[in-house]
């Protein structure tokens, strides 16, 4: 089977085409189908890149209100796959534009011949992630990392995709709340940090020998 078939097969399950989705998910379990099947109810827009694969691009581009998501699809029979060459430079050309457009790239991994979701999706990381995509990209695991620091890709660390569709799909309301919840935690978070300095300052005060501490208050 080509490349661009599994890009195909791939596309039909987000824009939320029924037959797409009960294709990659036939040797799924109950609950796995019931997730993946969500993107029926909130599917994407998504285009093949012109000229696959150059210039951060990736293979497809998924579209959904503010979500826009650039996406490299890879199949292999290897769980592990390193990046160098051509490949490296993709990654290299993903990281750029996900830094400079504010979007969040994705490798779309697809493994041959495994029953059950045989998608993994994993992330290019990016620091300049705003609204919903910032919360969802706390959930996708990156691409993990060599001896020496260089990305690669792992079928295993990698999300399955009924899980990231079931992400994908919560209402906005859920990320709202999400949002909300962590402005709270790092709020409260100041809060104890603050107190504790305080706390170190008036230790450090108590602590100091009475006589210096005198001096503090000769004329």
């Amino acid at each position: 089977m080509m490349a661009s078939q599994y890009e195909r097969e791939l596309r039909a399950v987000l824009i939320g085409s029924p037959e797409g989705v009960r294709a990659v998910t036939r040797s799924c379990n109950a609950a796995e189908k019931a997730r993946a099947m969500q993107v029926i109810r909130r599917p994407f827009l998504v285009v093949r890149a012109a000229g696959s694969g150059v210039a951060g691009a990736g293979d497809l581009l998924a579209v959904r209100g503010d979500i826009s998501l650039p996406i490299e699809v890879k199949t292999t029979k290897d769980k592990k796959v390193y990046l160098a060459g051509r490949t490296w430079e993709q990654y290299l050309d993903l990281q750029k534009e996900g830094e400079r457009c504010g979007l969040m790239p994705i490798y779309a991994m697809r493994l041959k011949g495994v029953r059950g979701d045989s998608w993994r999706i994993l992330k290019v990381d990016s620091t300049n992630l705003t609204g919903s995509l910032s919360i969802i990209a706390r959930r996708i695991p990156s691409l993990p990392l060599t001896r020496n620091k260089r990305p690669y890709l792992d079928w295993d660390v990698g999300l399955p995709l009924h899980k990231f569709l079931a992400l994908l799909c919560r209402d906005e309301d859920s990320y709202s709340q999400t949002a909300e919840i962590l402005r709270s935690r790092t709020d409260e978070w100041a809060a104890l940090e603050e107190a504790r300095v305080t706390k170190n300052k008036i230790q450090e005060r108590r602590s100091e020998d009475p006589v210096e501490w005198m001096k503090k208050f000769r004329l």
